[in-house]
């Protein structure tokens, strides 16, 4: 029966055993092993290191986007200089892992050129901010909050508590409307249409008045209305309003100006009108004739 000694032994050599060379290194099972260990332990600080950095800025009351930015550039780099100790400290020259790195970029020209240009999409969003944490934004059909900005994606999360995975490729590609990049305040437009008959300037009177009515409408800028065209089936008039409480709730804010509409016009006997057309009918010629044939006395 073998000892305790011999079986460390014998696993000592199964674990270093050579499995190939990088350079003049041999790479053991033994290094490997420590290699994935430092790199959970690399990967856990730099975690680690991201929220003390924006505990640190949040603080001292740095913007949110700021330190999400911050740290994750930090995270970044504390990652990239790590990686590097770690491969000298379990003994791989780096200049031996040219060749590796020239059939990664090899790979990365054929196969993951998405991926590479998600990343650095990624890093430019970070430095260049154009979308940020807690940002309403819009990209195609996709309207939300900006809840995270990754290395590869950007999350949002839309009023319906779906979270939906962006690419960070499409943030800068493609047109991204941000509701709240500059400031929170946003003007809304509310179509309405009136009876051909009705008092325009009694239209304009309930439409500012219902306005007023609305706790979240702004009153610097004060609302507006615009009498727009004449058309098919009345007057075309609209109302702006300003707010900065409900721009992630689009509908709800719209919805508050309908109602308080319908109120006012009701208030003030004001009719809003179905749809108009005027319909001609004309004889046929051709059919007037056969009749009027038909009718003639033999």
């Amino acid at each position: 029966m073998e000892t305790m000694q011999q079986i460390l032994m014998r696993l000592r050599s199964f674990l270093e055993a050579p499995l190939f060379k990088v350079g003049e290194a041999q790479v053991t099972l033994l290094l490997v092993l420590y290699f994935l260990l430092l790199l959970t332990l690399l990967i856990y600080l730099s975690g680690k290191s991201k929220k003390i950095v924006n505990r640190v800025l949040a603080g001292r009351g740095v913007d949110l986007g700021i330190r999400e930015a911050t740290s994750s550039i930090v995270r970044y780099v504390l990652l990239f200089l790590g990686l590097l100790v770690i491969l000298q400290t379990i003994g791989i020259d780096l200049t031996a892992l040219s060749i590796l790195t020239g059939a990664v970029g090899l790979g990365i020209g054929f196969g993951l050129q998405n991926i590479a240009s998600n990343f650095i999409s990624g890093i430019i969003i970070l430095f260049e901010r154009p979308v940020r944490i807690g940002d309403r934004i819009a990209v195609g059909d996709v309207e939300g909050d900006v809840v995270r900005i990754g290395a590869r994606s950007t999350t949002v999360l839309t009023n319906d508590n779906i979270d939906i995975i962006i690419p960070n490729s499409k943030l800068i590609t493609e047109n991204v409307v941000n509701w709240t990049h500059s400031e929170r305040k946003v003007r809304f437009r509310i179509p309405v249409t009136v009876a051909f008959d009705a008092d325009v300037r009694k239209v304009e009177q309930a439409l500012l008045e219902a306005a007023k009515n609305v706790d979240e409408v702004l009153g610097t800028p004060a609302p507006g209305v615009r009498f727009t065209s004449f058309s098919d089936n009345g007057l075309d008039f609209e109302l702006r309003a300003w707010t900065t409480a409900l721009v992630q709730r689009k509908g709800k804010f719209t919805s508050e100006l309908n109602f308080a509409i319908y109120d006012k016009f009701k208030e003030y006997e004001i009719e809003v009108p179905y749809p108009q057309r005027d319909i001609r009918i004309r004889n046929n010629p051709f059919e007037m004739n056969h009749k009027e044939q038909r009718t003639e006395p033999s």
